[in-house]
């Protein structure tokens, strides 16, 4: 919903929330409900944000790129449209709506001589409220019939603990929605050991749908490994087959109709688009697969054992150091950093899917993220030590306290994390993680 006023008090191109164009006059963004009325400081640092751009489309890209890798890329860079949202005033990012009063007491009380006719009528009992003026009623769409506001939405924060494995997503401080998703989960393989399992999914905001191609992907991966691994498939082989289900999974939603509730008239519609990658503990193994830039860490119980990055970004910077033409300074530090060369989506290239297979020699923690994590920790060292201490113990509180140190950096983009403590008898030597 949009209202108007004067055309002078609003001098924005466009929302400082979503980056959504403006038209002169508007109060409220019509994508995300932002109060343009009282736009606040820029921020000091930049978001990540996923456009689709062919590679040949820039010359310099294209002089610069390996001829080996494929040119379809998608770039994550500030400035897109439908990467940001905020929260409705006085919610915390991710924070349930809240309940309505069943009495106003600051309201003033009605006239007596009012017609009953010309009083406001009660809302019907289960009628969804705004949680910003707390009066208007939420239409189909998740908007403020009164005031325009969005309202939060149900995957803006999810927690889930199971066992030794949890998991945390937050949409962060100015992304509009959280088009993160994840799954974890137990089995059991064929022996009767246990099997841990975790994947960890972020949507290609450029893309149409994001946030269901995230949810298609790790929903998929998740079961493809329920069901392989009892089979008594090898880990390795179950994350590889995990990751093509995946991508099937995701493809199929080009031909299916947008489910998203919510208003978008600028987004452009193309293929839905997610990255993955995921880990699995099993039979004292640690197997890792990827596509794209979500990363897991190894962070060691003994941490005067050196930390360790398991994944290599499917990515414009990681591509330029592999080709040597840039070090990792250089390569991270420049705008293209974040085009990613590899995800799931019926517009990629083609399907690469990355496993490796590790046999941890002692106790550690599996830090499965995004990069609404990880580009505030990009390091392994940085990303150590923003692990709490007592992670292995309280995995759920140490992915919180992850999610918050994003938070605390910024939040400009979507945030999930899952931590999988790795025991490991303390008989083993050597290396804190080595490659099998």
């Amino acid at each position: 919903m949009k209202m108007s006023q004067k055309p002078q008090e609003t001098a924005l191109s466009r929302c400082p929330g979503c980056e959504e164009p403006l038209e002169p006059g508007d109060l409220f963004c019509g994508a995300c409900g932002y109060d343009l009325s009282a736009v606040p400081e820029p921020p000091q640092d930049h978001p990540t944000i996923a456009m689709a751009v062919p590679a040949e489309n820039g010359a310099e890209n294209a002089a610069r790129t390996p001829a080996a890798r494929p040119t379809a890329v998608r770039f994550d860079e500030p400035g897109g449209s439908g990467d940001f949202e905020l929260a409705a005033p006085g919610a915390a990012p991710g924070a349930a709506p809240a309940s309505t009063p069943s009495a106003d007491a600051s309201a003033p009380a009605p006239d007596p001589r009012t017609p009953a006719a010309e009083l406001p009528s009660t809302p019907p009992a289960g009628t969804k409220l705004c949680v910003a003026c707390r009066a208007g009623r939420v239409d189909n769409d998740g908007y403020c019939e009164n005031c325009g506001h969005a309202q939060p939405r149900e995957r803006d924060h999810m927690e889930q603990e199971l066992g030794s494995v949890a998991a945390v997503s937050d949409r962060g401080l100015r992304h509009h929605r959280n088009e993160d998703s994840f799954a974890v989960s137990t089995t059991a393989l064929p022996d009767g050991s246990p099997a841990v399992v975790a994947i960890v999914c972020d949507g290609v905001s450029s893309a149409s749908r994001p946030d269901e191609a995230s949810a298609a992907a790790a929903s998929a991966a998740n079961e493809a490994l329920l069901e392989s691994l009892p089979r008594g498939t090898h880990p390795q082989q179950a994350m590889h087959e995990a990751i093509v289900a995946a991508s099937e999974s995701v493809n199929s939603l080009a031909e299916e109709p947008g489910q998203a509730m919510e208003h978008d008239p600028h987004r452009h519609q193309n293929a839905p688009a997610c990255t993955l990658v995921g880990a699995v503990m099993a039979g004292g193994l640690l197997v890792v697969g990827w596509v794209g830039d979500s990363r897991v860490y190894w962070v060691p119980d003994d941490r005067t054992n050196p930390p360790a990055r398991l994944t290599e970004d499917d990515s414009w910077a990681a591509q330029m150091v592999a080709a040597g033409l840039m070090n990792e300074a250089e390569a991270y530090a420049d705008e293209r950093a974040h085009a990613i060369t590899g995800w799931l989506g019926a517009d990629a290239y083609e399907l690469e899917p990355h496993t490796a297979s590790f046999k941890p020699d002692r106790s550690g923690l599996v830090v499965v993220c995004t990069d609404g994590l990880w580009n505030y920790a990009e390091s392994a060292a940085e990303m150590a030590a923003a692990v709490p201490a007592d992670a292995q113990l309280r995995p759920l509180h140490g992915a919180q306290v992850l999610v918050g140190h994003a938070l605390d950096g910024g939040g400009h983009d979507n945030v999930t994390v899952a931590l999988l403590p790795f025991a490991v008898p303390p008989l083993g030597a050597g290396s804190a993680c080595g490659n099998t």
